[in-house]
């Protein structure tokens, strides 16, 4: 799948890569997984996460699986492998929850199950590790009404409204925005289709040539809206609010093409995700809270500190 400039995808982040050494006597090692909703940037900083949580886990390999299609067929081919391999822990991002219950509960029947980045709270998960996506949407409408102050016409654009996050990030927005001046035009979905996410936009632009703004909710989509933005000589006519800390993205930020993006922490999604999976493989029920939730907040970058935001994603990335 095709992805982003910067931080390109590390070859070990290849579907079906571990990330530990497949050394002599590894294969008494039991194994636990992060299962993707997609190949993206986003992941590869999770990855950095899993690698330190691999250090700490000497008795476990750590590793993630990138599929190749953002589809629930996939993701539960990728499962199906990982039951016959006998893994003993998977975190996922569900691409679409309601239509994954079976492959998840089954699973979970078989390993500690659990959700991350996107939910499935209907499925027999263990624990969810993420962003309260209604809460984070929240705040990305209050970044859509500083950027529009006196109201206007925007576009949402994001993969699928399938998965949970989408939906939840939605909710939030509307929730925001219910009583500015603030109007959802439609929300415009691409398959996780990078091509399709740019025509996306440029379509936009061109049926609504006077649109207010324009708000990606997935980690690729902003960047998209950034190089449509910029093709067609827009800038600084029309308001751009992301998530996630895609390189293109904070460049786009310190050029003044966009106006904030909400980021996560998904190192944190990674580096929890194999600490609290080796936690409840051994036993540890207090490693779990009661509502089942480990939520882990959201920022917002901006122009005030997009050079220091920067500065950290490239020594977290090595680069």
């Amino acid at each position: 799948m095709k992805r982003r400039e910067l931080f390109p995808l590390a070859a070990g982040i290849v579907a079906g890569t571990a990330l530990a050494p497949r050394l002599a006597g590894a294969a008494d090692k039991k194994s636990l997984v992060l299962v993707t909703n997609a190949s993206a940037d986003f992941w590869t900083i999770a990855r950095r996460g899993i690698e330190k949580a691999q250090k700490e886990l000497p008795n476990y390999t750590c590793e993630i699986q990138v599929i190749s299609e953002a589809t629930a067929a996939e993701q539960r081919r990728v499962l199906n492998d990982l039951l016959t391999r006998g893994v003993a822990g998977v975190s996922i991002s569900a691409v679409d929850p309601k239509n994954e219950i079976d492959i998840l509960n089954k699973v979970a029947e078989q390993a500690v199950l659990f959700t991350t980045d996107s939910d499935a709270p209907d499925s027999k998960r263990v624990l969810y590790i993420g962003t309260d996506n209604v809460a984070a949407g929240e705040q990305c409408g209050g970044e859509i009404k500083k950027a529009l102050p006196q109201g206007g016409k925007i576009m949402l654009f994001v993969g699928t409204m399938g998965a949970a996050n989408a939906r939840e990030r939605v909710e939030g927005i509307k929730k925001s925005i219910q009583g500015s001046k603030v109007e959802i035009i439609d929300i415009r979905t691409d398959e996780v289709d990078f091509a399709r996410a740019k025509r996306n936009v440029e379509d936009t632009l061109t049926k609504y040539p006077n649109i207010d703004g324009l708000v990606g909710l997935w980690s690729y989509n902003t960047p998209q809206i950034v190089e449509a933005v910029r093709a067609g000589g827009k800038q600084g006519q029309v308001k751009v609010i992301g998530f996630d800390e895609d390189p293109v993205t904070l460049r786009g930020i310190a050029d003044g093409i966009v106006d904030a993006t909400v980021v996560q922490q998904p190192f944190e999604f990674g580096y929890q995700s194999m600490k609290l999976l080796a936690k409840v493989i051994e036993g540890d029920k207090l490693a779990i809270p009661a509502n089942h939730l480990d939520i882990i907040p959201t920022n917002v970058v901006d122009k005030s500190n997009v050079a220091d935001f920067q500065k950290k994603m490239k020594e977290l990335l090595g680069k």
